[in-house]
């Protein structure tokens, strides 16, 4: 992880993620256009937050954690660039699909 990412802390229950990078070539070499490359679903996530705080005022605690790959929805989130050719995004929990497992 970076340095930049390491001093964003996100608020309550959001999580920062970095996308897995775009397959560009097949294991033939063949280069893939960049109409035809798939969007990319899966990250890693860098940093989370807090916890959201239910009725009564308590932190209820993350799911995910520094470290897992997660399955992430076709739009949505919020993109950050901290780095120069370094893009993350922020996502809310509950909008992160599934945690995937090796």
């Amino acid at each position: 992880m970076s340095g930049a990412a390491k001093r964003l802390i996100p608020l309550f229950d959001r999580v920062l993620i970095k996308k897995a990078e775009v397959v560009t070539k097949t294991k033939g070499g063949i280069v893939i256009p960049e109409k035809a490359q798939s969007k990319v679903l899966k990250g890693t996530v860098v940093a989370v937050g807090p916890g959201a705080r239910n009725n009564n005022g308590e932190t209820v605690p993350l799911t995910v954690k520094v470290g897992d790959d997660v399955l992430l929805p076709e739009y949505g989130g919020t993109k950050v660039e901290l780095e120069e050719n370094q893009e993350y995004h922020l996502f809310r929990e509950s909008d992160i699909l599934a945690k995937l497992t090796q």
